[in-house]
């Protein structure tokens, strides 16, 4: 027994203080002076990409590790775990490497030749990504299953008493896991801090720290609300906070607190609030107190934006929350994230709900914990995204080597029968794979407007909001408000919407009066021509009623047409695309759409949100793509076509 306590008494004094700020002495900060745009510039990026580093990224094949996704995001090509060339079509301005916390870098070591996991449940993880067999049809259904079912099991088994007895010593669950190498975990953290830093060029590329907080509800009800931590410097804690720290977002939002007054910033990033089942906008802290305006302050000092569009669908509206919205069922994915096999309600998901919802609790003397901004990402798990529907690599090296498992083609009729019943489906007479890989998008983007290409300075962004989402496009697009404001000619256009606008993101204070929008789209040439510019509005009605409003319509059309008087809407421009070689329409459609758009029906005591939405013309989806190059029909049960799109961040007309 004095042994032990002397162990123990060793492993705490050894341990240390894993909260204090710690210092990547490989880094020096580049001191040469950016050239600022007080007008500011667009930069477009990723906050949310997933290496090997991650355990589920691990388990799907990927082997590329933080180093390898900055050098991809910079335009070098890199080469997945059965040698296949990836190589971006346009490189980023800026990047995020966001490994999920738990179990950091430990799954590597579980496939490795590692004395400590060679027990015999771990066996069947040993070499998992090393062997090119490993990679068909038949051993991705396989991972899928070790992901879902058996890889949780292992993590759960218990170690040695030991390990129990530190587990409880430091509060810290994974110490008792027989799966767990804190060693490992330190070590993967280290190298994630140091290969941002050590591929930031101010100026040129913007890299942050950061991972993912991954969490959700107890089983059965099982739903996920993740966040991506995003930090504005280039020290960081000396392991990140997970979800065996805790699972409520709200000790989560505490520990960025006291990381903030020992002079670490940084910012939690919602995501994929669309498959949380209802707990990504709640009306209450997570232990069923009802919201009030500490929740409402702290929740928005920590996120001011969220993440609206990814891989895994859109975060905007549903079609049961929007039946007047024409638009709102692009991009759905109705199961929940965590728990694919169940429906996600749509209420309490939706981030166009969120933001109405926040308006009635601040009537009700709550604050408003839902005033965020909007940006899109990837979340690929193979370190390496691709934002363009004719270039979709797939999200895992699964997918990059095997069109099949992207759901998007049919597989063979022998393979089918080698898999389980519940694995394929049967439509149009051929077996496809599960429709939910079918169903994902093929990525989203994230678009800052900036004074420089810095990290102080896009992070000063993402906290002001002024960001926008597209759904891969590098749309570019500016969204200002003011009261009646004009532009002088001897002024410059934008320099004077800053003098005497608010920019989205922002709030305007409009006591009497109608707000004023000015809002500029430019399209990406690589992509297709733009068709519409539409405000959504939303407010609460404090009468009587009770409710939520909202509507949506246009105020820019394409081809010299006006949006309908009755409907608000622009004609159809008559955009189509043939599915049979995705050739599109020529000549319709407009290169750049800019508009001043008075909102007449603006009520003074009403607080009020606007964003604007672009719509391109139409194109082919991924997976028609995918289904052209195969020589095959397109799948029947998904979508042919899309329209890609960009968001704005909202801006807020209120009194106070």
């Amino acid at each position: 027994m004095k042994n032990l306590l002397l162990i123990i008494t060793l492993f705490v004094v050894g341990c240390g203080n894993e909260y204090e700020i710690i210092l990547d002495s490989d880094y020096s900060p580049l001191l040469e002076e950016i050239s600022l745009n007080p007008n500011k510039d667009v930069y477009f990026g990723d906050t949310h990409v997933h290496t090997g580093y991650s355990f589920d990224a691990f388990l799907l094949g990927t082997n590329l590790d933080p180093q390898a996704s900055y050098e991809y995001a910079q335009g070098k090509k890199v080469y997945n775990a059965i040698g296949e060339e990836l190589q971006i079509a346009r490189p980023l301005d800026f990047l995020a490497v966001t490994d999920h916390a738990i179990f950091l870098g430990v799954m590597k070591e579980w496939a490795a030749d590692n004395p400590k996991f060679n027990a015999e449940h771990f066996l069947k993880y040993k070499g998992i990504n090393s062997n090119k067999d490993n990679y068909t049809t038949i051993k991705a259904a396989e991972r899928i299953k070790l992901f879902r079912e058996t890889f949780r099991d292992d993590v759960t088994r218990r170690g040695s008493l030991f390990d129990i007895v530190k587990a409880y010593i430091f509060d810290y669950v994974p110490f008792a896991s027989s799966g767990y190498d804190h060693e490992t975990h330190l070590e993967s953290w280290e190298e994630t801090v140091m290969a941002a830093n050590r591929n930031y060029k101010p100026g040129q590329f913007t890299t942050f720290i950061g991972y993912e907080w991954t969490t959700g509800t107890q089983e059965p009800e099982t739903a996920s609300y993740h966040r991506n931590v995003i930090f504005n410097s280039y020290i960081a804690p000396v392991r990140p906070f997970s979800r065996f720290d805790s699972s409520y977002p709200e000790d989560l939002w505490d520990w960025m607190d006291n990381l903030r007054n020992k002079g670490i910033d940084s910012i939690a990033i919602l995501h994929n609030s669309n498959g949380s089942n209802g707990n990504a906008f709640p009306n209450t802290y997570t232990d069923g107190r009802p919201i009030d305006q500490d929740y409402s302050s702290q929740r928005m000092r920590n996120e001011p934006i969220i993440e609206i569009a990814q891989q895994k669908g859109q975060s905007e509206t549903h079609p049961k929350l929007s039946p007047n919205d024409p638009w709102a069922s692009y991009a759905i994915l109705n199961t929940r994230k965590g728990n694919i096999q169940l429906y996600s309600s749509p209420s309490g998901s939706y981030a166009r709900e969120a933001l109405q919802k926040g308006l009635a609790l601040k009537k009700e003397n709550r604050g408003n914990p839902y005033k965020f901004g909007f940006i899109g990402s990837s979340d690929v798990h193979n370190a390496a995204p691709s934002f363009e529907e004719n270039n979709n690599t797939g999200a895992t090296p699964l997918q990059n080597n095997n069109i099949a498992y992207r759901s998007s083609v049919p597989i063979d009729t022998e393979v089918a029968r080698q898999l389980d019943e519940d694995t394929v489906f049967l439509e149009d007479e051929r077996y496809f794979l599960s429709k939910r890989n079918a169903q994902m998008s093929s990525s989203a983007l994230a678009a800052v407007w900036a004074e420089a290409n810095t990290r102080e300075h896009i992070f000063d962004g993402m906290k002001k909001r002024e960001t926008y989402a597209t759904s891969g496009p590098r749309i570019k697009l500016r969204f200002f408000a003011g009261k009646n404001f004009l532009n002088p000619d001897e002024e410059d256009e934008i320099t004077y919407l800053y003098k005497n606008a608010v920019p989205m993101g922002s709030s305007l204070n409009l006591v009497a009066g109608k707000p004023t929008f000015y809002v500029w789209a430019l399209r990406d040439e690589m992509s297709q021509p733009l068709q519409r510019i539409q405000i959504v509005k939303g407010w609460y009605d404090d009468s009587y009623k009770k409710e939520i409003v909202e509507r949506v319509f246009d105020i820019a059309c394409s081809d010299g047409l006006s949006p309908n008087e009755e409907t608000g809407l622009c004609p159809d421009n008559g955009a189509v695309v043939n599915i049979d070689d995705c050739t599109t329409s020529e000549n319709l459609g407009a290169s750049e759409l800019k508009v001043i758009w008075r909102d007449d029906d603006f009520d003074a005591n009403v607080d009020t949100f606007y964003y604007v939405r672009v719509l391109e013309n139409p194109s082919c989806r991924w997976s028609t793509w995918d289904a052209i190059r195969n020589g095959s029909a397109p799948r029947p049960d998904v979508p042919t076509i899309i329209q890609e799109r960009a968001w704005s961040s909202p801006i807020w007309v209120e009194q106070s």
